[in-house]
């Protein structure tokens, strides 16, 4: 729990950086995962080591490029970000640090997704344990006990990160994976990079949004609210990944799934897969919203216990996150496009709620109804792209229905098992 409010600030206005480092690392990661998957499931496994190993030449290359890039145009980015002169040396503290664990962060990060892939989900949950357990017990050690605040936090962090990183390579090197990392196949290949890139292209596209987005949110934060809004928006952010992590495990575990069964031609194992994903994902955010409408002022607190900032995060809390059931179905259904090697659908899907619907939000709200405006913005965005994400996946579980039942597809959605030879096959 931090006590001074500019720090919690400062750590918030990091969010647009640290998203554009998330989105190279799915850009990889998914993009690997899923090609590694696609390619197992039409028994083609030379072809999946060949992904494997220049999956991780991109992952060292974009964590070498997001140090570099970081380092040069911090100050400037913070600033462009919402940062006052109260807030900007936290976020430079906290930042400075966290890029120095780019590389090990971006190649355990996308490594860990492809063990999934490679068809080791529990080693892929256990690296998420250690890395988070390790940060949990580092975090009062640097940030309290050797009195090093937010920059204490960041320590933990990367620390986390090397650890993670070497265990997830112990993996890809040791004797426990069916896969191998080979120095031989590291050489970029375009085809191999074709595919990692054109899958991948969707959540990166996505995250590279949300950081556009999230500069006009803590501008539009700043404008109407001052750090303090700006430091809710940080703990509002935080609550919502509590309730995310959970889907994106669900995503982890059933993006290989969807992968191989599509790659198999067993059309109706995935539209079960995908179904039980929803339900599933679905369940833990409708608990999620029954917590935070009910107990919005004891969430807060767990983060901080700053009188003003809890008053104006309760309802901003409360109305930020009035869609949250609908998150899973929208997750989880923008996950298959990108498991299945349906980039293009997944990428409207992805940039849909972040640059058509929410940018606009951002920017003419706030002028009608001030902070508030800022806060409805998110729901306004959820509701709408769940709409039109509804009608693509129903769309598309139709299709697979037909292909199950041997019926032709309608044009445009050509079976990815007809590709690898014979015919399509349900369960």
């Amino acid at each position: 729990q931090l006590k001074d409010v500019n720090a919690m600030s400062g750590i918030g206005l990091t969010t647009p950086l640290t998203l554009i480092a998330l989105g190279f690392m799915l850009l990889v990661g998914i993009g690997t995962t899923a090609s590694i998957s696609i390619r197992l499931g039409e028994k083609r496994h030379d072809e999946a080591e060949q992904l494997l190993a220049n999956g991780f030449t991109l992952a060292l290359a974009a964590g070498f490029l997001l140090t570099l890039a970081g380092q040069l145009f911090l100050r400037p980015v913070l600033r462009l970000a919402g940062a006052s002169p109260a807030t900007l040396p936290y976020a430079v503290d906290y930042m400075q640090i966290i890029l120095w664990g780019a590389v090990p962060n971006t190649i355990g990060f996308a490594m860990n997704h492809t063990i999934r892939g490679a068809g080791n989900p529990r080693r892929s949950a256990s690296t998420q344990i250690l890395g988070a357990g390790l940060n949990i017990v580092l975090d009062p050690i640097l940030i309290f006990g050797l009195d090093m605040g937010v920059r204490g936090a960041a320590l933990a962090t990367v620390i986390s990160q090397i650890v993670s990183a070497a265990w997830v390579l112990s993996y890809f090197t040791g004797s426990g994976s069916n896969l191998k990392l080979r120095p031989r196949l590291m050489r970029l290949k375009a085809r191999a990079v074709g595919q990692i890139l054109s899958i991948g292209l969707s959540p990166f596209a996505m995250q590279v949004a949300a950081s556009l987005v999230s500069v006009f949110a803590n501008r539009a934060l700043r404008a109407n609210g001052g750090d303090v809004a700006i430091g809710a928006m940080t703990v509002i952010n935080s609550v919502t990944i509590l309730f995310f992590m959970p889907i994106l495990g669900i995503n982890q575990g059933l993006q290989p799934i969807l992968g191989y069964n599509y790659g198999a031609g067993s059309f109706n194992r995935v539209r079960e897969a995908w179904r039980f994903g929803v339900l599933l994902a679905s369940a833990i955010v409708a608990v999620g919203f029954a917590v935070v409408q009910l107990f919005p002022q004891a969430i807060i607190r767990i983060f901080i216990d700053d009188a003003g900032l809890v008053a104006v995060g309760t309802r901003g809390l409360r109305i930020f996150l009035a869609m949250l059931p609908l998150l899973g179905f929208q997750v989880i259904s923008t996950v298959y496009f990108q498991s299945v090697g349906k980039p293009r659908v997944a990428i409207v899907a992805s940039l849909l709620r972040q640059v058509i619907i929410l940018l606009p939000l951002y920017l003419f709200l706030p002028g009608w109804l001030g902070l508030t405006g800022v806060w409805l913005a998110s729901p306004i965005a959820d509701f709408s792209s769940f709409a039109i994400t509804a009608f693509l996946i129903l769309r598309e579980m139709r299709q697979l229905k037909k292909l199950s039942a041997g019926l032709p597809a309608t044009a445009g959605h050509p079976p990815a098992a007809h590709s690898a030879g014979g015919p399509a096959s349900g369960r």
